[in-house]
């Protein structure tokens, strides 16, 4: 007697349902795709008990004659592909044909529509995958399917679900993600006969955007914009200082198609880093428009997954998307004067007083050089005008009061013409004073500042190192005992790839027979005793993403430590002109809003804030 036997089509449905229909939001996911791509202009999705006794969906969409809604519950019936090159270049949400079935097999299932122009509706109860009756039916436009007692006829399955709450946290979730991807389209929600959410059609995709992740989030959303040949991407991020402890902040969508990719989510977390913590998730909407031919989109049953033929390119893309939006968007990054008179050419050295080491306002009469950091820091001495290198920031000029005096100087040379629209933003600033050796006080003309003192040094110590890394090959030493790196085969494959580009920074690798490499040369910045580690950590982190992590990247992590270890720290005492010297450093960083590590480097209370703190305004 055979061995094998072809499984019944019930129970091949059953066995399809356990890849498709993981819970009740997935139930909503598939209907709700399917009503979107039926051109509905407004869904409706009831839900009773969490989704456990019914979920409802209805749409006003296209609708279907008798003969498609029959043929719509046979496995693989789709009308969204017709041959085999289609599914190279899928246009649609749904495609795969399992999604009907597969639900109606664990379920109550009732499936009620109508096309436009038909006179009469068609009406379809299915139970456990077997049809129990179709009929006429009088119905709107569109279709409505009701799934009701879902896993009623496996218990296994029903019994992991979760509590009520659980499952309708996922079932909120998944209609506001399709609500972000069309703005166009009116949702509603209801649970147990009440109003959960309504999604109104925005006339604008980023109150919609608004209205998902909360009216308080738009002031701070960044439009993201940028276009190649492989890949165009638009959406919003918001700025680091909204971050939160989950992911669920993050929404990417590929040709209008909702996804958790790993890929994608890499490289936005690649475009914020430096300005995130280790633990912090920041808030974003990402869309991204690839070729039809240049995505796969059939790789899991649920369709969140998908592959990128230039996987590389669509990564850096995206990341470089992300940091140059957060560069700009960077309040330190120049700002705005408040009067072009405020601009001068120059300025005079302005010398602490010797009883205070806050006070900023020149003694008369002299001039002395500003001190000297120990460690990188190094303030740059006076340059005379008309000899200042290119792209140097004009610096400000203490007001005439304040200025010491100068009778034996000539009279000084007519100004020369600086930039009406930017200015530094850190030397610009009022230095008040310094509150217990770590936090540097400051006025500006929108309110108080408090900068971390050893966070602002660690990034300028750090973009320091990091310049000079860059202008030439840094120093490297030869252990005298050479580390070996064990490796799996592919991890192996990938640092074989690596190591050339890690040569030209001072890390000399040779393969060692199989999967192990010797380190031979390391870098005199770092410590060579955590290399063997960090290589490892490299590789692997490289094997899961699939991309090759960027060289500069790799070593912004080892600069981090050497960065953290020579800045000042806290609860010590600088004199007034070590702040400013800090102060104008920290103005020619390109990051000057957060350490290395992602901690902000200051916070900003406006006279707005001040005055509502101390009653002085209402509202």
């Amino acid at each position: 007697m055979s061995k094998i036997r072809v499984l019944p089509e019930n129970l091949s449905n059953k066995i399809a349902a356990g890849e498709v229909v993981e819970r009740p939001a997935s139930v909503v996911k598939e209907l709700v795709e399917n009503a979107i791509d039926a051109g509905s202009r407004r869904i409706l999705v009831e839900i009773e008990q969490g989704g456990r006794k019914r979920i409802r969906v209805s749409d006003n969409g296209d609708g279907m004659g008798r003969d498609d809604a029959l043929l719509c519950l046979e496995r693989y019936a789709t009308s969204k592909i017709l041959r085999e090159p289609d599914l190279f270049s899928i246009r649609t949400l749904g495609f795969r044909g399992e999604a009907l079935p597969s639900i109606a097999s664990v379920s109550r299932f009732t499936l009620i529509t109508r096309e436009k122009d038909a006179d009469a509706g068609t009406r379809i109860e299915v139970a456990g995958g077997r049809i129990n009756s179709v009929s006429d039916a009088g119905a709107p436009a569109g279709t409505m399917v009701s799934v009701a007692n879902l896993f009623y006829n496996t218990p296994a399955r029903r019994k992991f679900l979760k509590s009520i709450n659980t499952e309708m946290g996922h079932i909120a979730d998944t209609i506001a993600s399709m609500a972000l991807c069309r703005p166009s389209i009116q949702f509603r929600l209801d649970h147990n006969n009440r109003t959960v959410k309504s999604w109104a059609a925005a006339a604008a995709p980023v109150d919609r955007v608004a209205d998902v992740l909360g009216s308080g989030v738009k002031k701070d959303l960044h439009p993201v914009e940028r276009e190649t040949d492989d890949v165009r991407i638009g959406g919003w991020i918001a700025a680091a200082r909204m971050n939160r402890s989950t992911a669920r902040g993050i929404y990417l969508f590929v040709n209008g198609r909702w996804i958790k990719d790993r890929v994608v989510q890499h490289a936005l977390f690649a475009g914020y880093s430096g300005r995130l913590m280790k633990g912090q998730y920041p808030v974003a909407v990402l869309f991204l428009t690839v070729p039809f031919d240049q995505v796969d989109v059939n790789v899991h049953p649920t369709k969140h997954e998908v592959r990128f033929i230039r996987q590389k390119s669509v990564h850096d893309t995206v990341r470089d998307a992300v940091a140059e939006t957060l560069r700009q968007s960077d309040p330190t990054r120049r700002q705005a004067p408040a009067a072009a008179a405020s601009f001068p050419a120059a300025r005079q050295n302005a010398v602490a007083e010797p009883r205070s080491e806050y006070r900023t306002a020149p003694q008369s009469g002299t001039r002395d050089k500003p001190p000297v950091f120990r460690g990188p820091v190094q303030p740059k001495p006076p340059v005379a005008e008309g000899h200042k290198p290119a792209g140097a920031i004009p610096e400000p000029q203490p007001p005439a009061s304040e200025r010491p005096a100068q009778p034996a100087l000539p009279p000084e040379k007519p100004a020369r013409q600086e930039s009406l629209w930017t200015r530094p933003f850190f030397s610009g600033l009022t230095v008040i004073g310094q509150a217990k050796g770590t936090y540097i006080i400051c006025e500006s003309d929108q309110g108080l500042l408090l900068i971390d003192q050893h966070a602002a040094h660690e990034r300028i110590v750090f973009e320091q190192l990091k310049r000079q890394t860059a202008e030439r090959r840094p120093a490297s030493q030869r252990l005298l005992l050479p580390e070996t790196v064990d490796l799996g085969f592919r991890e192996a494959q990938i640092l074989n790839k690596l190591a050339p580009e890690l040569d030209r920074y001072g890390l000399e690798i040779e393969p060692f027979g199989g999967n192990t490499f010797v380190v031979k040369a390391v870098p005199t910045l770092l410590d060579s005793s955590e290399m063997p580690a960090m290589i490892t950590r490299l590789v692997e982190k490289t094997a899961e993403i699939g991309v090759s992590v960027d060289m500069e990247s790799i070593l912004d992590g080892c600069l981090m430590v050497m960065a953290c270890h020579n800045a000042v720290r806290a609860h010590q005492r600088l004199s007034g002109e070590q702040i400013k010297a800090m102060l104008e450093q920290l103005d020619a960083c390109e990051n000057p809003s957060h350490c290395p590590h992602g901690r902000p480097i200051w916070v900003q209370w406006t006279v707005k804030e001040l005055e509502k703190r101390f009653q002085r305004i209402v509202n």
